[in-house]
């Protein structure tokens, strides 16, 4: 048996997680229901996007791992490292949460 959350109740609990603290979160891409990825994009004031994607780790656990940081001087790639993510996955979920501190909504919610 599985023990992992279905991927659409993991993004509802992290919609919520993000409105908690006074941020917003949104769908970017909605995924396979059930056992879609999930990446993460945080930021606050919709600056310094940061992806967060699950990865597997030594232990054999799967830990979401900042993957990809927004260029300040080339925003656009980092658009573009998104589009080029959902069309090699069409089941990637795609959540952007723009949040007073990132770091600690990481460190809080993504485990």
């Amino acid at each position: 048996m599985d023990a992992r959350l279905p991927a659409h109740i993991e993004i509802t609990g992290l919609i919520r997680a993000a409105e908690a603290e006074g941020g917003t979160a949104m769908v970017l891409s909605k995924g396979e229901k059930d056992a879609g990825t999930i990446l993460v994009v945080t930021m606050y004031r919709g600056e310094n996007a940061t992806l967060y994607e699950r990865m597997p780790q030594l232990d054999g656990s799967r830990s979401f791992v900042a993957t990809k940081s927004q260029d300040t001087e080339k925003p656009y790639e980092f658009t573009e490292y998104l589009e080029r993510r959902g069309a090699q996955d069409p089941d990637n979920w795609i959540l952007e949460v723009d949040v007073a501190d990132p770091e600690r909504f990481v460190a809080s919610n993504l485990h």
